[in-house]
């Protein structure tokens, strides 16, 4: 099969390599899929830099854990009839070697969910770590229909599908995005009110949406917005972070405790099996529903995996996709 692999972390231009590799063969309980669109996450580009010191899991590794595609082979105890359905995959290469960047991928049967037809491909492969992390930020604590969620970057990978799962769980969402010119690409019809970080006191105007304060946060930067987060939250309300841009994060602990807020840290490979299969259950259906969408960034055939990795790297709006099989 065509593939991508890494053998050393570094550069993406230096360690990435494309060339013919073995074709894998599901294991008992395990499903074989045609990769026709793999998802570059920044979980993916920080494993292949040795982000945070870490170090090679494997010998050798396929990037990517996010994909779509289709079944074409069974291994044993998986219902030969799943041959042929279009899939979804996520966590392909969590604790494994061999990710989604290549023309064949293996997974446990239950990380390949059926994407219904009218469904796109890149929407699949874009459902996977975004899209599972969202839902844990938003559902990890119950359901919140009727409450007030705040989502920060919420027109970011994760941001936005938190939003829209949100408010399709019957919550009010207040977005927040870092410059004031952003405003105007906020999806009024999913973000009830939007707020600038740059303005001159953005928790008053958190207040004023919300004057009893938010009953969720979905946080992106906790170093950055500890104390807003702080300022604007409700009695009980939840923080619940999934990154943080500095790695010893001061917190506002007394006022924080005394409001009894609950901080929820979230790390999307170690999630409990259970809390993923939800995710993927609640992300299908709201996506079949039409309550889900994805802005596409940039996709980037297969032989140039190394431009797609910067690409993430250099940061940017969009969902980053790399195209393996037509």
């Amino acid at each position: 099969m065509l593939a991508s692999w890494y053998d050393q972390q570094g550069p993406a231009a230096d360690v990435l390599h494309v060339g013919e590799l073995p074709d894998p063969h599901p294991g008992p309980g395990e499903v074989r899929v045609r990769v026709s669109v793999s998802g570059v996450n920044p979980g993916d580009t920080k494993k292949r830099r040795g982000w945070l010191g870490s170090s090679m899991p494997y010998p050798r590794v396929i990037p990517h854990s996010d994909a779509a595609g289709v079944i074409d082979k069974v291994g044993d105890g998986v219902d030969a009839r799943r041959v042929g359905e279009r899939v979804w995959v996520y966590g392909a290469q969590s604790y494994r070697a061999f990710g989604t960047a290549a023309q064949y991928t293996v997974v446990p049967d239950q990380q390949a969910v059926p994407l219904p037809d009218h469904l796109g491909d890149e929407l699949g492969a874009s459902l996977g770590i975004p899209g599972i992390t969202a839902h844990r930020a938003v559902f990890a604590d119950g359901p919140v229909d009727g409450r007030i969620v705040l989502v920060h970057g919420v027109l970011g990978g994760v941001g936005s599908l938190a939003a829209q799962l949100a408010r399709w769980g019957g919550a009010t969402v207040i977005g927040t995005v870092r410059r004031s010119g952003d405003l105007d690409s906020v999806d009024a019809a999913v973000v009830s009110h939007s707020v600038a970080l740059d303005a001159d006191d953005p928790a008053a105007e958190i207040r004023a949406y919300a004057p009893d304060g938010v009953h969720r946060v979905v946080e992106v930067s906790l170093s950055a917005n500890a104390d807003l987060d702080n300022a604007v939250t409700a009695l009980d309300a939840v923080i619940a972070a999934y990154g943080t841009h500095a790695d010893r994060t001061e917190l506002p602990f007394w006022p924080l405790l005394f409001n009894n807020v609950t901080l929820r840290l979230l790390g999307s490979d170690d999630f409990p099996a259970a809390a993923k299969r939800q995710a993927a259950r609640d992300l299908t259906a709201a996506a079949a529903a039409g309550a889900l969408t994805v802005d596409i960034g940039d996709a980037y055939p297969l032989q140039d995996i190394a431009k797609a990795h910067d690409r993430v790297d250099a940061g940017g709006r969009g969902r980053v996709l790399v195209t393996v099989t037509g």
